[in-house]
């Protein structure tokens, strides 16, 4: 496969609520898709430039966008934002907003989606799901502590480590167990959808079960059974919300893949030919 050109560039934009976030742009010379890769929470989006460069140099997509929700690495907030910050306006300000940047180099263009994790749950919540002709999920599922394995060891770490540094430090230090320091507000809203079975569907101030509802994208959604968080029961907690999408699962052992995945590792290079390619075949198909 003949590799095509690409240039990198790191761009500013605006949230529609003025919050300003920090991304990388990929460009190609390529004619294939539009991509838009969604982190999962307190990852940063450098996490994910080899997978975009491979989009972009291997596989000729148009261009590649990665970016850092509200709060994390890159996109801190000013001085002068005074509005908490919440794990909602990831999928509600911060998606659109990286969406519409990316539509800029090719407006009307064919675009495709990749999220990670919590990047799996913006698809329904960011509102703009049908401008996706597919959708590839990775580690995708609802954050209740009761579907993950250990269970009790998730909890502890998130409710009785995690809470109360966000209260008394007004953060969570990256050290505490997370990729990178969260806001605390972030954190407590987050721990506190974890708490419950039904995790953000049981907040009516979401409406997520209607959002989920109304998605009609295509979704390949990768399970790693060495995932500590996406278990199949969370997996499944999540995806039957999206009762309308057509979707296909794939579950992917260590054995298959070729060495030990778990939540967050599917990214890693070392992966390129076992799991990124076949994943990447799904989402170029028209």
């Amino acid at each position: 496969m003949r590799p095509h050109h690409m240039e990198r560039s790191d761009i500013a934009f605006e949230a529609s609520d003025r919050f300003p976030l920090h991304a990388t742009l990929f460009r190609g010379s390529g004619d294939g898709p539009l991509a838009l890769i969604s982190s999962a929470a307190a990852v940063p989006r450098g996490f994910y430039a080899k997978f975009a460069e491979h989009l972009v140099l291997r596989h000729g997509f148009r261009a590649a966008l990665t970016y850092d929700y509200r709060g994390v690495a890159g996109s801190q907030a000013p001085s002068s934002w005074k509005r908490p910050l919440l794990m909602r306006d990831w999928a509600h300000f911060d998606m659109p907003a990286a969406l519409h940047r990316l539509e800029l180099e090719a407006p009307d263009h064919r675009m495709v989606g990749i999220g990670q994790s919590f990047g799996g749950q913006v698809l329904a919540l960011g509102g703009r799901a049908e401008r996706f002709s597919r959708y590839l999920m990775v580690a995708t599922m609802t954050g209740y502590w009761g579907n993950t394995k250990p269970r009790f060891r998730v909890f502890s770490q998130m409710n009785l480590v995690g809470v109360p540094l966000a209260v008394l430090l007004g953060k969570v230090p990256g050290r505490a167990g997370l990729g990178q320091t969260l806001p605390g507000s972030v954190y407590r809203e987050w721990a506190r959808w974890g708490r419950h079975p039904d995790y953000f569907f049981a907040d009516p101030t979401m409406d997520a079960a209607r959002r989920f509802a109304e998605v009609q994208t295509p979704i390949l959604a990768i399970g790693l059974t060495d995932d500590p968080w996406g278990t199949p029961k969370a997996q499944h907690a999540l995806l039957k919300y999206y009762s309308r999408a057509p979707t296909e699962i794939r579950w992917i052992s260590p054995i298959e893949a070729g060495g030990a995945v778990g939540h967050l590792g599917f990214f890693r290079s070392a992966f390129r030919d076992t799991l990124w390619d076949p994943a990447i075949d799904w989402i170029k198909q028209s």
